[in-house]
């Protein structure tokens, strides 16, 4: 029996999907399962919610986010692997964090959880660019509808490697074509030259232009449309890709070097590759770490997401 699970990787789609099925499958009502940050939770917390016991169930779930962000010295490493080994058998405690493929093989929760009879490791890779178009086959078949291969190699183009936004665009596609036949290119065409990917680009672009207003127009526009929570990741994914952008652009590289790096569509470079460089490395980073604290104080409860990006975009814009 596990009482650990370690879910680890780059795709933190699957990860949260798979976070969900366990949910579902351990504790439905959500009347036994806390989830913690391991960067603000407690030593006390993180005992509490281990060490308690379920209400009128055999088990509780915990899950417990980055724990590599708080038990970082070797000192708080072998303290945290003592406190894994006596997890009682009334909980599942499952660990998930981001680890780099070239990082796992020598991760420490990685190498205990292989050497544990009580824990298990699950790594959830994001695909590369190259598989996306199986990826997508694979998911048009998990959302109950099939795409041609020439339709599933245009979504692969459009969207990049993000699995996120694959699996949205997907869900707009069946809807398009009722479940009633397989996705083709003409549907691709029609609904996926991405409306969300433009509403993104301007919406960056007006952040660069220091226009508060119409950047809290927009945001304002796209709640509409979508919740925050659909939103965010996609701004994320926006300054991380001009991050990288601003390495190529920094390195003298073309729309093309920064078309191969990430691995997007020409559409998408193009329009990476003139926001770039709008903006310093210095200010893409700090955006990005507060992006990063947004989303801890909204998964925590700090603060509503929705709130944190007005004020986001309010300072951002000033």
């Amino acid at each position: 029996m596990n009482n650990v699970l370690l879910l680890y990787g780059t795709d933190e789609f699957a990860i949260a999907r798979r976070l969900n099925d366990i949910a579902a499958k351990t504790d439905k009502d959500g009347m036994n399962t806390a989830r913690l940050e391991a960067r603000t939770a407690s030593d006390e917390d993180l005992n509490n919610a281990v060490n308690a016991m379920p209400f009128l169930a055999e088990k509780r779930l915990v899950i417990l986010a980055n724990p590599s962000q708080k038990f970082s010295k070797a000192e708080e490493k072998k303290k945290f692997i003592a406190f894994l080994a006596n997890v009682p058998p009334t909980t599942l405690l499952v660990l998930h964090e981001t680890v780099e493929p070239k990082e796992a093989d020598r991760h420490w929760l990685v190498k205990w959880a292989a050497k544990t009879e009580s824990a298990k490791a699950e790594a959830l890779m994001a695909p590369n660019v190259r598989d996306m178009a199986g990826w997508i086959v694979n998911e048009m078949k998990k959302q109950g509808g099939k795409i041609s291969p020439a339709a599933a190699a245009k979504l692969a183009e459009l969207v990049g490697a993000d699995p996120r936004q694959a699996a949205q665009e997907i869900a707009k596609l069946l809807s398009y074509v009722n479940w009633a036949r397989p996705v083709e290119s003409a549907d691709v065409e029609a609904v996926s030259v991405s409306t969300a990917s433009v509403d993104i680009f301007a919406f960056v672009d007006s952040l660069a232009a220091g226009d508060g207003q119409k950047s809290q127009s927009m945001l304002r526009k796209m709640f509409e449309e979508q919740d925050a929570f659909a939103i965010f990741p996609m701004i994320i994914r926006q300054f991380r890709l001009l991050i990288q952008a601003r390495e190529v652009v920094e390195a003298r590289g073309m729309v093309q070097d920064v078309q191969e790096a990430l691995g997007v569509h020409p559409f998408v470079a193009g329009k990476v590759f003139q926001q770039a460089g709008r903006f310093t490395m210095k200010s893409l980073e700090a955006i990005y770490r507060r992006l990063l604290k947004m989303d801890e104080s909204a998964k925590t409860g700090v603060m509503p997401l929705d709130l944190a990006l007005e004020m986001f975009v309010a300072e951002l814009a000033k």
